[in-house]
């Protein structure tokens, strides 16, 4: 890490030679020599090296002092530190913020407009979750990080699938082919999480509190078209749609484990690696654990597309963002530097990196050659990115206005609905019970 101090002349003509884009997010400012990250400490062993590289490969070159601290996750430390800064008004320049974060720190976070006028210029559109979580009052809030960012789809067993449910998910989606998922529904998951049940495979879908659980109920519940709370903020629990993905989750929870309502972020993936089930909700991360530990499973796993419903097909994407806080003293080198670090060469190096886990949110991120060649089985990422468009990235709990979709999500009000109808509550008592949950929501 170079110290240095950095002049309004140097910082304009370095900047602009390096991303070759106008700035006008530094015009009139003086940018001091110091810049501090807070960034988000990666579960995969040498991923925070490559960030580290990237970010003194620009402090070299702009003469800028930098520092970086990796807080975990683990116990929510991040978000601790999160809510100490905004509180204090003081700490780091650049702050790693989780899905939901950058909307409750709205008040605290400077505006990246700028940042994200070049950015889409230069890499094409973001997919529509960053759009939603990412502004506020028509404003930027953050800019969306490769690191930590994740879709939460199916990651079969392809020799349980297709022996026990007479599904060939390679077939179905092919590596280096757009999908032939057709008859991939939501009625044929159903068939299939029988049969595999039966079989003694169950597949690993929770039904706990936790996000791997309420990512999947939100998707579901979006599959048909089932919205507890409209965009424009009217409660819309008691509708059709909603009795609809009851009645279908209450169908698939009986071919679950039988203690799925107490499962967290961990069991599905212990799951999986015991080889005790045929299909799990989540990210690679599952995938790279059983190729260190249980070869022989990883070598059978592949990752997929969801299955569709009567509302179209939905893969719950979970999004990391750059922030920098209003109270920055450093705002136009942190500026520079997200640019920097949203390259696509930044992105892919970071993306290799993680063995495909960080997934970029511009569209046109989607086609780099670590999906395509991880394995083994060769190529059981490929369709990870999402890279044909397939099927429709979201968030669950949205449209709802973020304030309220974010209380939805962390209170798992989805999931806890399917556990009370699952144990025999009466249907309209469940809707009645959400719906007093999410009034309480807006009170507050």
């Amino acid at each position: 890490m170079l110290k240095g101090r950095m002049t309004r002349r140097r910082f304009l003509a370095t900047t602009a030679a390096a991303t070759a884009v106008a700035m006008p997010y530094v015009r009139g400012a003086h940018a001091a020599g110091k810049l501090s990250m807070g960034f988000w400490d990666h579960w995969v062993p040498g991923a925070n090296d490559t960030t580290t590289a990237l970010v003194n490969e620009w402090a070299e070159k702009e003469k800028v002092e930098v520092s970086i601290d990796y807080i975990t996750s683990v116990g929510n430390k991040n978000l601790l530190t999160i809510a100490a800064e905004a509180q204090a008004k003081s700490g780091h320049d650049i702050f790693a913020f989780p899905t939901w974060e950058p909307q409750a720190h709205a008040k605290s976070l400077e505006s990246v407009d700028d940042v994200m006028a070049e950015l889409l210029k230069q890499n094409g559109p973001v997919n529509p979750t960053v759009d939603y979580l990412a502004r506020a009052d028509g404003r930027w809030l953050a800019v969306p990080a490769t690191v930590g960012s994740q879709i939460k789809g199916p990651c079969s067993r392809i020799d349980l699938m297709k022996k026990h449910a007479g599904i060939d998910v390679v077939a179905m989606y092919p590596a280096g082919s757009p999908p032939k998922a057709e008859a991939w529904t939501l009625d044929a998951m159903l068939k299939a999480a029988e049969a595999c049940q039966k079989a003694g495979v169950p597949f690993g879908i929770g039904l706990g509190t936790t996000e791997d659980n309420t990512d999947t109920s939100g998707a579901i519940f979006q599959s048909f078209g089932a919205n507890l709370v409209d965009a424009k903020g009217n409660i819309s629990v008691k509708s059709d749609a909603v009795r609809q993905a009851l009645d279908y989750y209450k169908k698939l929870a009986q071919f679950l484990p039988p203690d799925a309502p107490a499962w967290d972020n961990t069991s599905n993936n212990k799951w999986l690696i015991a080889g005790k089930g045929a299909l799990i909700m989540n990210p690679p991360s599952s995938w790279a654990v059983a190729k260190r530990d249980a070869p022989q499973i990883a070598e059978q796993l592949w990752t997929h597309g969801m299955p569709s419903g009567p509302n179209g097909r939905y893969a719950p994407f979970l999004p990391y963002f750059w922030g920098i806080w209003n109270f920055s003293k450093n705002k136009p080198a942190a500026k520079s530097l997200l640019v920097r670090l949203s390259q696509r060469a930044s992105a892919e190096k970071m993306v290799a990196a993680s063995a495909g886990y960080d997934l970029p949110s511009f569209v046109s991120f989607t086609d780099f050659k670590t999906w395509a060649e991880e394995g083994p089985p060769k190529g059981t990422l490929y369709h990870y990115p999402n890279p044909h468009n397939h099927q429709i990235l979201s968030v669950g709990a949205a449209p709802a206005p973020p304030r309220i979709a974010h209380q939805i999500y962390n209170q798992a009000i989805q999931t806890k609905m399917v556990v009370r109808f699952k144990q025999g509550e009466p249907m309209e008592k469940t809707l009645a019970w959400a719906e007093s949950e999410i009034e309480g929501f807006m009170r507050t």
